[in-house]
């Protein structure tokens, strides 16, 4: 078991809180559009500044209290949300369902694992042998998902958690603790539950337009127009009796 360098640990944790504050920051944004490259810039650049503060000054001090450090993961579906704001995007890809939903899943065993629920030790195996091997075949998957195009940017977060779990081994030498934190197991609970609800209210749309349509009554037979013929008709019937 190979741990990060503390010094290491403290810039990572500096940037990175950064990172996640400019995120949090640019989805608070309230304006009709959303915030310009400069303020995307200016946000970020606000936050470094503010996290580089010293000792106790910096608000990376009290997250660092409450959450330890951020995920590489964490980080980098930050780093690819702050990109489409860069970008203009309104919708975020930062965060897709089968994303969360493995997070979710994940989050809710190593949870179960530390409160005693189960027994099997998988937080602890993110410092073992194995570790180092599912790192890099994971690194295999996310180049190749990035080489063919096939989700980039989040097969990029993951790589870069990768990355920095095997080379500097940020955040703590676990590579639970490189893929997985508090923050980011709230995200993909909320994406979760919001994908939940979007579901709901379209089915039940769906019923609705459904029950309208069969409520509505039938057409009655098309009315056709007067013509010359009919008055003939009309007379002929009249004069024959």
């Amino acid at each position: 078991m190979t741990l990060p360098d503390l010094a290491s640990q403290i810039v990572y944790g500096r940037i990175g809180w950064a990172i996640v504050a400019a995120t949090v920051a640019c989805a608070l944004w309230r304006g009709a559009a959303p915030p310009s490259r400069t303020g995307v810039a200016a946000i970020m650049g606000g936050a470094l500044a503010l996290m580089a503060l010293p000792g106790n000054l910096s608000p990376a001090w009290y997250l660092g209290l409450a959450f330890q450090y951020p995920s590489g993961l964490l980080v980098g579906c930050c780093l690819v949300r702050l990109t489409e704001r860069w970008n203009g995007a309104r919708r975020s890809g930062a965060m897709p369902p089968s994303l969360a939903g493995v997070l979710a899943v994940a989050g809710t065993l190593l949870y179960l694992d530390a409160v005693g629920f189960l027994t099997s030790g998988y937080y602890y195996a993110g410092f073992g042998a194995l570790a180092p091997i599912v790192a890099v075949i994971m690194a295999g998957a996310c180049a190749l998902a990035i080489v063919r195009n096939h989700a980039r940017g989040i097969a990029a977060a993951v790589l870069g958690a990768v990355v920095l779990f095997s080379v500097p081994r940020l955040p703590s030498g676990n590579l639970w603790d490189a893929l997985l934190d508090p923050l980011l197991f709230g995200w993909a609970i909320v994406v979760l539950l919001a994908g939940a609800r979007r579901r709901t209210a379209r089915r039940r749309a769906g019923r609705s337009t459904s029950s309208d349509a069969d409520a509505a009554p039938a057409p009655g037979p098309a009315l056709q127009p007067i013509t010359a013929e009919h008055f003939t008709s009309l007379k002929e019937q009249v004069g024959g009796q």
